[in-house]
């Protein structure tokens, strides 16, 4: 059992800045040897993929993110981050942490963090 909790969400204005994070825990859950990832939804769309980081420090990004976003972890303290700048009002959506996991088939994201709020005012 994976346990994710999310903080650092909030209110910004267009063009500024958040940082959120992603506390992981669970027992035999070894955070370092896992893929995490972001995604988002925002109301009345599909959840969508933000960033993802490998356990070795792969990392791809949505285009609509990439130059204004960064995802890094921080092994030692079992923690993904998500650093926003340059905020836009599109970037309104819940944010989730999601562990990333591969399968017979590819890969599935199979734990869930339950989502922090960011609204971007224009």
């Amino acid at each position: 059992q994976v346990q994710l909790v999310e903080s650092g969400g909030g209110l910004v204005q267009a063009g500024g800045s958040l940082r959120l994070s992603c506390a992981a825990s669970g027992s035999r859950f070894h955070f370092s040897i896992n893929g995490m990832a972001w995604h988002r939804q925002a109301p009345g769309k599909q959840r969508e993929l933000v960033a993802a980081i490998s356990p070795g420090g792969s990392i791809n990004y949505a285009d609509s993110v990439k130059g204004r976003f960064t995802i890094s972890r921080d092994n030692a303290k079992n923690t993904v981050y998500l650093e926003m700048n340059s905020l836009k009002p599109e970037d309104t959506a819940v944010y989730y942490c999601a562990r990333k996991v591969v399968t017979t088939y590819g890969y599935q994201y199979d734990s869930w963090g339950q989502g922090t709020q960011v609204t971007v005012s224009s």
